[in-house]
């Protein structure tokens, strides 16, 4: 039981963290997948605005 906890704990204090590799990667894919969605998140982020747009015209006229 001792060995395992020591193996842990020996393994909680080695983690570096995250690298810039890692960094750009997962910009990478927040790129890509923005870029794949495009259209959809452009349309839905119309709709939102469009709808925010006409409830603000109702409370203020």
């Amino acid at each position: 039981m001792e060995n395992m906890k020591q193996a842990v704990k020996q393994f909680w204090n080695e983690e570096d963290g995250i690298g810039t590799l890692e960094i750009v990667l997962i910009i990478a894919v927040v790129i890509l997948i923005a870029l794949i969605f495009k259209d959809w998140i452009i349309g839905l982020v119309n709709s939102l605005l469009g709808e925010a747009e006409g409830k603000a015209n109702e409370i203020f006229d």
